[in-house]
């Protein structure tokens, strides 16, 4: 199922509420973001590099940047809405990170999403799974919050709402094994960061 090639426009139905920048705060590269949700209210902190107590709870912050019109493939005919944004290998976490920011200010609450690395893995996961891999996974079936893991496990991930795969590294093979875990675990959204020739490349192959 092949993406629009290069930077198709976000259908309106795609597009999110737009918010205001907090006074100061300089505006990030414009990501799309679902449609509204009742929002949550309060919502953990963004996960942090490994250190040797758990990540700081997420709380409530200031009215997300605006969002505006961003890169974004139609949605598809049978599964969930597919929307590409272009990134470097080295920059697809980053990018990664900021739409799941925007899906939480959209109003998605923490344990709708589900982000899939192909490269390295997220720095939440790597610290997570320092204290063994029976307390990361209790983390992902209590479900309620964000949850990180990369595309070698991805299938035991259960099914949510929202699915970010960053295109952070790895073999095509590595990337084919993401997005299928992620296209039969998106409820309703798939968002994918990276390069778009490669995507394109994967998906036409019949991910």
């Amino acid at each position: 199922m092949p993406l629009i090639p290069e930077e198709p426009q976000i259908h309106e139905s795609a597009q999110g509420p737009r918010a205001t920048p907090a006074s100061g705060r300089t505006a990030p590269t414009p990501r799309p973001v679902p449609g509204p949700r009742p929002a949550a209210p309060s919502r953990p902190g963004r996960p942090g590099p490994p250190r040797p107590a758990p990540p700081a709870q997420r709380t409530s912050r200031d009215a997300a940047p605006a969002a505006k019109p961003g890169p974004s493939a139609a949605p598809a005919s049978d599964g969930p809405q597919i929307q590409l944004i272009p990134a470097s290998v080295e920059g697809a976490l980053d990018a990664a990170e900021e739409t799941v920011d925007l899906l939480l200010d959209s109003g998605r609450t923490p344990g709708d999403v589900l982000v899939i690395t192909t490269g390295e893995q997220h720095p939440w996961a790597t610290h997570e799974l320092s204290f063994g891999e029976a307390s990361y996974w209790a983390q992902h079936d209590a479900g309620d919050d964000v949850f990180y893991t990369d595309a070698q496990v991805a299938h035991r991930a259960e099914a949510r709402p929202v699915v970010v795969v960053a295109v952070n590294g790895g073999p095509e093979s590595v990337t084919a094994t993401a997005l299928k875990a992620a296209h039969a675990r998106a409820g309703s959204l798939l968002i994918v960061c990276g390069d778009p020739q490669r995507i394109n490349s994967v998906l036409g192959a019949g991910v």
